[in-house]
């Protein structure tokens, strides 16, 4: 009984260092493994400049194999801290880590994947967890709402653009012609949107009078057009704001959930005591 007991704290205590970011082992670990991220970027970075790595291979690839381990560590101890394995392996963040510790093994067998270690930037998104931002996580919860209330208004604004771009791309063609680079209709609808977008590449413009006034409307027309949907959205994103909790990184052992509201004791998801009491 008290191995078994033994046991549930050592595992319960390696939970809260790895999983969690409101303590402060949780904190320390979480710092080093984003530090050694991104240490490995910068050396992935570094190995793609012929005369650095020409000059310091041995030393990166040793370096990279280092972190690689570690990483490798990190990752089995992820599945032995929770009760339900499958819940981190083919959760988001697990997915992640197992693409970014890959690439180095995949590398010794298969010449030429060494460049994919660079997917370990993805890993750089747990900087909100560091950093204690969890009010962030809520509030892109809210934005991601927000964009699922305004996909029905945002789909109608930008078939209204596509219609606008192809009535005047039509016009363009029409009085600009082949001689001005006009020579087709798509392209002069290609150029519409460039202009309307306000990128403007350059490669065509028009020449005559009456194409640059039509011109200079369609690029005034182009702030209004990036002005809109930024409203509907910003409406919609007030509209989810309204009512917010106060989140944490407390993290459920058993179910992988996380996002829990301060002072909660038990998983919102599956019931689990959070405190392991």
């Amino acid at each position: 009984m008290n191995r078994k007991t033994s046991h549930r704290n050592w595992k319960n205590k390696l939970h809260e260092i790895i999983y969690e970011a409101d303590t402060p082992a949780g904190k320390s670990f979480d710092v080093i493994i984003l530090i050694m991220i991104l240490a490995s970027i910068i050396l992935v970075m570094l190995e793609s400049v012929s005369f650095i790595n020409d000059k310091y291979a041995s030393l990166f690839n040793i370096l990279e194999w280092i972190i690689t381990i570690v990483f490798t560590i990190e990752y089995f101890l992820r599945i032995i801290a929770i009760n339900k394995p499958r819940k981190y392996i083919f959760s988001f963040f697990g997915i992640i880590d197992l693409l970014s510790t890959i690439p180095k093994y995949l590398s010794v067998l298969f010449v030429g994947t060494h460049a994919l270690v660079a997917l370990r930037a993805l890993r750089l998104l747990r900087v909100f967890r560091i950093l204690k931002l969890a009010r962030f996580i809520g509030e892109s919860n809210n934005l991601v709402k927000a964009l699922k209330a305004s996909r029905v208004k945002i789909s109608v604004f930008l078939l209204a653009v596509i219609i606008v771009s192809i009535v005047l791309g039509t016009v363009m063609y029409l009085i600009e012609g082949s001689e001005h680079g006009f020579n087709s209709i798509p392209k002069s609808v290609y150029w519409c949107i460039v202009t309307l977008t306000t990128v403007g590449y350059g490669d065509i413009s028009p020449e005559t009078p009456l194409g640059q006034f039509i011109a200079s409307i369609i690029m005034v027309l182009g702030y209004g057009i990036i002005a809109v949907p930024t409203g509907i959205v910003s409406a919609e994103f007030a509209q989810q704001s309204k009512e917010k909790l106060p989140l944490n990184t407390q993290h459920c052992s058993n179910c992988n959930t996380d996002n829990h509201v301060d002072g909660a004791k038990f998983c919102f998801r599956c019931g689990e005591d959070l405190h392991n009491e």
